[in-house]
């Protein structure tokens, strides 16, 4: 018989897991680290992780046949850091095909002077008013970053931020949203963020 979680994680290879269900347990939200795809269709909310490349993690996913069961799931999704990239078309990270979600492609940062890659660190978040996962967060609020890869601003773009020129932070594609930084080590945006998102209808 499947239970029906408050959060489903999807365990797909990455690191980061234990601080990520602290995060939710501190929020009052039951999480459970699975591969199971009768798990995952029946949580409340499901959360695809990642840190590491992108092939390693899409390689990991067909493997355990999850690719197409992410793909249909129907309930509120994030993608958090490469989990986000991964809900892309593709990525230049060994050119890797992605879950093809978001029909655009995720490009390594250019080489700048001034800006090194990977970005990492507190960088600010800036947006319009309005979007649901932004419920209480100021624009200008500074969340944490440790990426080399990043995605392109289009109409799926909740929410950007500026390393030499401005990437996606946050995006949304139907009930499938993505955080390109770590909401888990953000602080106290991270934590409004991650409850916004378990509020979501």
């Amino acid at each position: 018989m499947t239970t029906r979680s408050d959060v489903a994680i999807i365990d797909s290879g990455g690191a980061n897991i234990a601080s990520l269900r602290f995060a939710l347990e501190r929020l009052g939200a039951a999480s459970e680290l699975t591969t199971d795809a009768g798990v995952l269709r029946a949580a409340r909310r499901v959360i695809l992780p990642g840190v590491g490349a992108a092939a390693d993690a899409m390689q990991r996913l067909q493997a355990l046949g999850l690719v197409e069961v992410i793909r249909g799931l129907e309930q509120p999704v994030l993608g958090i850091c490469l989990g986000m990239q991964l809900l892309f078309e593709a990525s230049d990270e060994g050119d890797t095909a992605c879950l093809r979600i978001i029909p655009a492609p995720v490009s390594r940062f250019p080489d700048r002077q001034g800006f090194p890659v990977p970005h990492m660190g507190w960088n600010q978040l800036e947006f319009d008013e309005g979007a649901a996962l932004l419920a209480g967060i100021e624009r200008g609020a500074y969340v944490y970053y440790v990426h080399s890869y990043c995605a392109p601003v289009g109409r799926w773009t909740v929410a950007t931020t500026d390393y030499g020129g401005r990437f996606s932070a946050l995006v949304r594609h139907g009930n499938f949203f993505g955080s390109q930084f770590h909401p888990e080590r953000s602080g106290r945006v991270g934590a409004r963020l991650l409850a916004n998102f378990l509020e979501l209808g």
